[in-house]
């Protein structure tokens, strides 16, 4: 970290001096939520992006947050504190933060009403959206997953090209499918006369929209929140500079943070009065910390990570001023287990995430003895965790999604679309391997060819009795939302019994780190010795888990996102007077009042 707060030389000719209240370190879910509810309050603040897009890894996602306490939510769900408390709990016994949990619990209806009634950002509240182990005590079917309403890009005036595209690999010919009935009906859409209809008017009216206007105008998901939140962000005045990467952190003598050396489209010093705040994602992209960190990438090649900008530069910049990493979390990274394969335009690798489809019934996942290892219908996260467990020992952990030809021409598997999709391009990318026969199949893919017979056979013997007496796929609620629920009598469960037979290969990825920057309990980054760093705070995927390393439902990243950097940007000017920086006070008894 420089000590030197003036105006340096270097970025694209002599830089500038930039002065603000609060500088926030990236534009995802927690850095716009701090931005905005600090420009709300009558602060100054800058959004420095490094990306040339704004939106993150939230504009990529699902965009579903987890709030649990939610005032609409909760009371439709008869959701309580405890509960929620109780749930917590159970998900990572040994790395519990019970400070951490309150000081979530105690902001999320606040937060929630505050972006509500003072926003663009609209929520919409589904009856169902289990928690990811209703097994576990305190888990609940609904109220406490809550979803962004679409939004039409056009609201962000000659700015919308900055939001960060879709994840082209998880989009239906351009369009992106809402979690829900939207995706029910894409699901279904070779079944049914109506789903068709739906489906072809919808990818209509995206062509469309690309043709004239070079991008979907109505945005869902993830980017319908991103786009509803920098609306709100340039509305209170908040400056969102995409393309501005951090240089570096500057400071005074005494340790304190004082602003950041900027580059690229806005190079100059920034001298932020109240403080930095770090949000700029985890460091899954960082193939130095990953070998440290995650057990299964000690070479730095065996983890794929669909994020975007979770590249480590929060984590770094922190440790420069003196913070430190805190893996005390039950799990470093919420895993999600990915297919890599080759555009057949460019060449270059992309990666599908299976965030939910290996629960549909007819689909079985083994490892290289063609052996299931664990319930195929558990989260991503769970399910990726058990991957990782059974293939510790091995160099290169990987699996295999196997399918036969009933699951192909009804869901397909990932990004290999169902009938009528040609399937021949999906072979030629290098994403789907056949066999005419299970034997045939194995030989392709390196598998035990009389382990896979075998696995196949039980599973289809339980697939009639519609009971997984392995791995007890299809027990849950939670496990029936993953599956297909007009399947009977088991959503999660099918034979696999007609030929040809197809097969994925899966490996490591992940949707943002639990491990993270050190914070203490109002996210002020702190040292070794537990002391604050004055005027540096990080809040998301940049900061360690307030869950300990739990992922307890959808939106396990953004709904703390949301609430923490809500909570970041009320209380910021308070903390930096607090942390030692008495020209704060002033502005902080002012924003008080």
């Amino acid at each position: 970290m420089s000590t030197t707060p003036t105006s340096t030389s270097g970025h694209r000719g002599t830089t500038t001096d930039i002065r603000c209240d609060v500088l926030v370190v990236g534009s995802g879910v927690a850095g716009m939520a701090t931005a905005i509810r600090a420009a709300h309050d009558g602060l100054n603040v800058i959004v420095a992006e490094k990306s040339p897009h704004f939106g993150g890894t939230t504009a990529i996602s699902a965009g579903w947050a987890w709030v649990p306490g939610n005032p609409k939510g909760s009371a439709a769900a008869g959701d309580t504190r405890a509960e929620a408390e109780d749930y917590l709990k159970a998900l990572a016994p040994g790395t519990y933060n019970d400070s951490a949990v309150a000081g979530f619990l105690d902001t999320v209806p606040e937060a929630i009403d505050f972006f509500e009634d003072h926003t663009d950002v609209i929520f919409s509240y589904p009856d169902k959206a289990p928690d990811y182990q209703m097994d576990l005590p305190g888990a609940k079917l609904g109220g406490r997953a809550i979803l962004p309403a679409d939004a039409d890009v056009r609201m962000l005036g000659e700015r919308r090209r900055e939001l960060q595209p879709y994840l082209g690999s998880y989009t239906v010919f351009g369009y992106m499918p809402q979690v829900g009935p939207d995706l029910t009906q894409f699901l279904h859409a070779n079944q049914s006369v109506k789903s068709f209809t739906y489906v072809a008017l919808k990818l209509m009216k995206t062509w469309a929209d690309m043709a004239v206007h070079r991008q979907p105008l109505k945005r869902t998901n993830g980017s319908a929140l991103m786009t509803r939140m920098v609306k709100s962000a340039l509305d209170a005045g908040v400056r969102v500079w995409t393309g501005t990467p951090v240089v570096e952190l500057v400071g005074d003598d005494g340790g304190a943070v004082t602003g950041a050396v900027l580059g690229g489209a806005h190079p100059g010093t920034v001298q932020a009065r109240l403080g930095v705040v770090l949000a700029g994602g985890g460091f899954t992209g960082d193939e130095q910390l990953r070998r440290k960190y995650f057990a299964h990438d000690r070479h730095g090649t065996e983890h794929f990570t669909p994020t975007q900008g979770h590249d480590g530069s929060s984590a770094r910049m922190a440790m420069s001023a003196g913070g430190r990493i805190n893996a005390e979390v039950s799990s470093v990274a919420s895993w999600a287990p990915v297919t890599v394969f080759k555009s057949l335009r460019t060449g270059a690798q992309r990666l599908f995430p299976h965030l939910r489809q290996i629960g549909l019934p007819g689909m079985i996942t083994v490892d290289r003895a063609g052996k299931r290892f664990g319930n195929e219908a558990l989260s991503y996260h769970d399910f990726g965790g058990a991957m990782l467990r059974h293939e510790a020992d091995q160099d290169s952990p990987h699996a295999w999604i196997i399918g036969d030809k009933k699951l192909m021409d009804k869901y397909g598997i990932g990004y290999a679309k169902p009938w009528p999709v040609p399937r021949a391009p999906f072979k030629w990318m290098g994403y789907l391997h056949q066999g005419s026969t299970i034997e045939e199949l194995a030989g392709r893919i390196g598998v035990d060819p009389a382990g896979l017979q075998e696995t196949i056979a039980t599973f289809n013997r339980d697939a009639v009795a519609g009971v997984d007496t392995e791995y007890g796929r299809g027990s849950t609620a939670y496990n029936h939302f993953r599956g297909d629920m007009e399947h009977q009598p088991n959503p999660n469960l099918a034979t696999l019994d007609k030929g040809p037979y197809y097969a994925a290969k899966v490996q490591m990825g992940d949707l943002g780190t639990f491990a993270g920057i050190d914070v203490d309990d109002h996210h002020a980054v702190i040292r070794e010795d537990g002391s604050r760093i004055p005027g540096l705070y990080s809040v998301g995927a940049a900061a360690v888990s307030a869950f300990g390393g739990g992922y307890p439902g959808y939106g396990s990243h953004i709904g703390p996102g949301l609430v923490f950097g809500y909570r970041m940007g009320r209380d910021i000017a308070a903390l930096a007077a607090e942390s030692g920086r008495p020209e704060a006070l002033e502005r902080a008894l002012i924003v008080g009042a």
